[in-house]
């Protein structure tokens, strides 16, 4: 066998090829959806058993998630706690602007958010029992809770009662009724009918008719 016969038998040699990473991309789309995951379940067992004897391992077991990634998604229980605030409380704002249409006059406005606030209370009932007690002990939860909760919420009211406010209320005033909606929804909405087990129609009905009372005097103007 020549040389060259040799040459063109030889195996050629084996090289270091480049390992190509997998693709990351449906571990990036898994993120948020196990991120909401946990979120909905800290909510459903804070609410039912309490921040302090839930542990982070029933949690990520009823989210079907390793407990891991509690700490590396939101570094532990509290920051969870916080996330899920500002999770709901982001969705809220978004359903008051998508879900509300806005009212043909700003007294019709008032009724009509006042009522809304009733019910998301109510339907937001699991999310304060859990929250509300764990704000009270720590002032830094406490403080973020009213910033991500209260406070946004009641400035998008603020913004809607501006679109139809033709100069016959001043500023002043328009954060205040938009406060007072806020109140009036917390009270009716989750105080009288969770928290102190009275019937939800009488304390809906209530909101309603203090609701005409404060537009009254809007129209007396």
């Amino acid at each position: 066998m020549n040389s060259r016969s040799r040459t063109l038998s030889a195996k050629p040699k084996s090289r270091n090829r480049p390992v190509i990473p997998k693709p990351r991309s449906v571990r990036k789309r898994d993120r948020p959806a196990k991120q909401e995951a946990l979120i909905r379940a800290a909510t459903k067992l804070f609410a039912s058993r309490g921040y302090e004897l839930t542990t982070t391992r029933e949690i990520a077991a009823c989210a079907g998630c390793a407990e891991g990634l509690i700490h590396r998604y939101f570094d532990g229980k509290e920051g969870l706690l916080l996330a899920l605030m500002s999770f709901h409380a982001s969705r809220e704002v978004r359903e008051l602007n998508e879900t509300l249409p806005l009212a043909s006059t700003l007294e019709e406005e008032i009724q009509q958010l006042i009522a809304w606030e009733v019910d998301r209370m109510w339907r937001d009932r699991d999310l304060l029992r859990a929250s509300i007690p764990h704000a009270i002990l720590d002032p830094k939860v406490g403080k973020f809770v009213s910033r991500v909760g209260p406070q946004r919420h009641a400035k998008a009211i603020a913004e809607r009662l501006r679109l139809l406010n033709h100069e016959s209320v001043d500023g002043e005033e328009i954060e205040a009724i938009a406060q007072a909606i806020g109140a009036l929804g917390f009270v009716f909405g989750f105080m009288r009918p969770v928290v102190l087990g009275c019937d939800g129609k009488p304390a809906k009905k209530t909101a309603a008719c203090l609701a005409k009372v404060l537009t009254r005097g809007l129209q007396s103007r």
